[in-house]
Parts: structure tokens; C-alpha cells; sequence
């Protein structure tokens, strides 16, 4: 009974902070002159730090499936509460298709990389040398759209780069933009954050030892109950940009959330640590997430943004992976 209190409380503390700490890193993005990618991608690196320091943890413990369910687990989840869940609070988020494929190739390429890691069809080092060889300068040109020129980067391919990143800041016209922040809306977004991780550390114990004691297995605890509570500071980040109207940061949000995950959760880890040969609720998590990025990602560029519909199809997605893993 005292853990579920614990967990119940915890959990409000993490939404609680998640509100402060999304709504100060806009007021300090605002104030640094953030591009809408960069300030999605600064949201999902603080709000990924439970899932991260969870899953490298675990695989530092042996559990390997415990690792790669919260990180993969994870993704699942925030492709259907980011994107789906947003999109039924907000009603729509309209998206460029240029923006969709910008963003979106990416975080495909990743999440093929992470599925060749789970499954141990590719080895871990050229996973994650081909992952970063992409993740790295999308980073770098979100943050810096004119450096494309000074590389010598073809003419055509820089003025399509340039669009996509010019249509991803005009996908904010309309929306609510904060005044800019100061010092102490940082100081604010670094307590909150602080906060947000040892509640989410309280989560995090109290779940497991509820699931360990209601004798569920590794991949349930950590690909569904890990996943999902670590992941609700993203989620809830998610909302707010979404009834903002701040389309574009949302998507960054989403994937980026999703790229990081793979990357500093999952396989930077596999390679430090090592991995073993890769086991069936690896292959089904890891699938998911292909799977279920593939499909938003596809009626994304098509319905030029996330309709409630397609929010739908996301969550009843993940709805059906939660069932698999349970069964």
C-alpha cells in the first residue's frame, strides 16, 4: 500500500515539475533565440533524463531487457502520447511536408539503427557510427541554418535544407509565444529538472518493486510501466506545445525525444557496456517502434500534419503494444 502512495505521489510531483520545466525552457529558448528544432530538441533532452539514467542503470545491473524496454518502450510511447495525444488536445497539428521528411528521415534512420542493435543483425558500432554520422549535423544545421553555405554545400540541396527549417519557424505564425526569459527562468527550469528526476527515481523503484511483486515479468516492467512513467514529462511538454500552437516544436519534441533515447539510452550504452545476444521481447519492442514510427511518420507527411485520426491510430498503436507485451 506505502508504495503505491509513494507512487501516486511521486507521480504528481513529476507532472508538476514537467509544467514548470517546459514553460521556463520556452520563456529561456525564447531568450537565446532558439529555432523552433533546437527548442524541441532542448525540451526532449531534459525531459528524456528519467528514461535515460533508468535504462543505463538497468543495463549496467545485467538487465537487459529491463534497458532496452524502457528506452524502446519509450519511444513507443511518446510517438502515441506526443503525436497522438497532442493532436487530440489540439484538435490538429498542421506540419509542411517538407518539415515531416526533414525531421522525420532522421529519426527513421535511427530507429533502424536501433532495431539492428536489438536484434543483433548489426554490430553495435557500426549501428551507432551511422546513427550519429546523420544525428550530428541535422543538430548542427537545426542550430545553425547557414553554415550549409560556408561547407560548400551543393546550391540545390541548401536552398531545400533552408525551406525546410524557414517553414518549420513560419509553422509558429499564429501560435502563443512567451515574453523572453532571464537567469532565473533558468535557475527555475534547473530546479524543475531536478525534481522531475528524483521523482521520477521514486517512480521508477515503486513500480518496480510493485511489478516484481505482482510477478510481472522484465519486459512488462520495463517496456510498459518504466516507459510510460518516465516519459511524462515529454508528454506533458507535448500538450502544452500542442495547445500553443507550436506545431513544429512539437514534432522536434517527439522525435528528437525518440532519437535520444536510441542513442544516449540505448546505444552508447550497448557499446561501453557490451550486449548479448538479443532475446524475443527485444525483438517485439524494437519492432514497435519501427513500426509505429513508420505509420506516423507516413500519415504525418500525407495529411500534412497529426489529425485527431491519426492521433488515434497512434494511441490505438500503442494500445496494441502494450497488450503484445503483456501477453
Amino acid at each position: 500500500m506505502s508504495s503505491a502512495i509513494e507512487f501516486v505521489l511521486a507521480t504528481l510531483v513529476t507532472l508538476a515539475s514537467s509544467a514548470l520545466l517546459v514553460t521556463r525552457l520556452e520563456k529561456v529558448g525564447a531568450r537565446l533565440g532558439f529555432t523552433q528544432a533546437i527548442l524541441g530538441l532542448t525540451t526532449a533532452l531534459a525531459a528524456n533524463a528519467p528514461e535515460i539514467t533508468s535504462a543505463i542503470t538497468a543495463m549496467a545491473r545485467g538487465q537487459r531487457e529491463v534497458g532496452i524496454g524502457v528506452v524502446l518502450g519509450s519511444n513507443v510511447f511518446n510517438l502515441a502520447a506526443l503525436l497522438g495525444l497532442g493532436a487530440l488536445v489540439a484538435g490538429r497539428i498542421d506540419l509542411h511536408r517538407r518539415v515531416v521528411l526533414f525531421a522525420g528521415s532522421v529519426s527513421l534512420w535511427i530507429a533502424l539503427a536501433s532495431v539492428g542493435t536489438a536484434t543483433s543483425l548489426v554490430p553495435i558500432g557500426l549501428s551507432l557510427t551511422l546513427a550519429l554520422l546523420v544525428f550530428v549535423p541535422y543538430v548542427v544545421l537545426s542550430a545553425w541554418p547557414h553554415l550549409p553555405r560556408r561547407l560548400g554545400v551543393p546550391k540545390k540541396a541548401r536552398t531545400w535544407m533552408r525551406l525546410a527549417i524557414r517553414e518549420e519557424e513560419a509553422e509558429t505564425v499564429g501560435a502563443i509565444h512567451p515574453s523572453p526569459g532571464d537567469w532565473r527562468d533558468a535557475i527555475w527550469s534547473g530546479v524543475a529538472l531536478v525534481f522531475v528526476v528524483l521523482a521520477s527515481i521514486v517512480m521508477e523503484h515503486t513500480a518496480s518493486s510493485m511489478g516484481a511483486r505482482l510477478g510481472w515479468s522484465n519486459i512488462v516492467i520495463g517496456g510498459v510501466v518504466l516507459a510510460g512513467v518516465t516519459s511524462l514529462p515529454n508528454a506533458v511538454a507535448a500538450v502544452y506545445f500542442s495547445a500553443r500552437g507550436r506545431a513544429s516544436v512539437v514534432l522536434s519534441e517527439a522525435l528528437n525525444s525518440n532519437n535520444l533515447n536510441a542513442l544516449l539510452g540505448f546505444m552508447i550504452p550497448a557499446a561501453i557496456l557490451g550486449l548479448h545476444h538479443s532475446t524475443s521481447p527485444d525483438l517485439v519492442v524494437a519492432g514497435f517502434y519501427l513500426g509505429l514510427t513508420v505509420v506516423a511518420l507516413t500519415l504525418t507527411y500525407l495529411g500534412r500534419g497529426v489529425s485527431r485520426a491519426t492521433g488515434s491510430i497512434l494511441i490505438a498503436g500503442y494500445v496494441v503494444f502494450v497488450l503484445v507485451v503483456a501477453l
